[in-house]
């Protein structure tokens, strides 16, 4: 529909092997910046495919020359205004405008844009929030929980477990195939944001469950042919939104821990407890598969708010005098 655009998320897409919901991160913010140029009424449309429902003739009308020339610091700057007075928050607002330099500096690469518009533009600032995460002790009961004998029970405490117990992402877990899972080594490989590849580590502990898990599947699916790590009930490669809903069920035991119950949580609060019990900043970082410290650095303020709990208890002169 929008020619630059286009060719520009395929490029994330498929050259720099972006996550399909970053792709469609990308593709809603350049839309609607280009439908903020275009729009008609009050409102700017949310997602892409809103934009095309609604005004997507008139963006179909920008040629390839007014897409590029569109690109100036002060429309992009109205824009800016315009997301956050419809009450976008700063975070939504610096994704489109991470969404938007991206876009900038490849059409610079291409020769299509001189320079880029979004630079020195004013950034909404954050509020810095702190990752919630579940306490260990209950972690510690969940995974000590009786599971049913059944290919379905053992494969979800087997993906909460994992998930909590290796810090992989959600994403990473539904691509797994048998062939990651280096039992000898008792190792998976990952591959993650952006094609990176590391090992992560497996524990005794979770070696016993996937065997477990493994033997069950074999006896369940003996004629299956397909190579996904886990499998549906139907023998199917897992999805999502599968996993979303496996980490509510079983994690629905948890009544009196942290409100939401997803799979970014457990690897939050993998992150967290390894931090806790001393593990080393950087190696967390190479488990988790962040590309830089300052993404992993976030967990060092729960673990210094659980720093300062064990100085008040353990220290002398903080404790209350009798």
């Amino acid at each position: 529909m929008l020619q630059y655009p286009d060719s520009f998320l395929e490029y994330i897409s498929s050259g720099r092997r972006y996550s399909e919901r970053t792709v469609l991160l990308y593709r809603s913010a350049l839309y609607r910046f280009y439908a903020s140029i275009v729009r008609s009424g009050d409102k700017l449309p949310v997602t892409a495919e809103d934009v095309e429902a609604t005004i997507g003739g008139a963006i179909s009308e920008l040629s390839a020359p007014a897409q590029i020339s569109l690109l100036t610091s002060t429309n992009i700057r109205s824009f800016i205004a315009l997301s956050l007075k419809e009450g976008l928050s700063p975070r939504s607002v610096n994704l489109m405008i991470s969404a938007l330099s991206s876009y900038c500096k490849w059409l610079v690469r291409e020769e299509k844009l001189e320079s880029n518009p979004v630079g020195k533009l004013y950034r909404p600032k954050e509020k810095k929030r702190l990752p919630d995460f579940y306490k260990q002790e209950d972690m510690g009961k969940f995974l000590e929980m009786e599971v049913e004998d059944t290919f379905e029970g053992i494969r979800n405490r087997l993906i909460v477990t994992m998930l909590y117990m290796t810090g992989m992402r959600r994403a990473e877990l539904v691509s797994l195939n048998m062939d990651d899972y280096d039992k000898g080594r008792g190792v998976f490989h990952i591959t993650g944001k952006g094609g990176k590849e590391r090992e992560i580590p497996v524990i005794p502990f979770l070696s016993k469950k996937i065997n477990v898990y493994l033997q069950k599947r074999n006896s369940s699916f003996s004629e299956c042919k397909n190579n996904s790590f886990f499998l549906t009930d139907k023998g199917e490669t897992l999805y999502l939104a599968f996993v979303n809903n496996v980490v509510r069920k079983e994690l629905a035991a948890l009544k009196d821990s942290v409100g939401k119950k997803t799979p970014h949580l457990l690897r939050h609060s993998f992150a967290t407890h390894l931090l806790n019990d001393g593990a080393d900043l950087n190696s967390i970082k190479e488990v988790l598969g962040h590309s830089s410290l300052a993404a992993t650095q976030v967990y060092t303020h729960n673990s210094f708010e659980q720093l300062k709990k064990n100085y008040i208890t353990a220290h002398p002169r903080a404790k209350k005098r009798r």
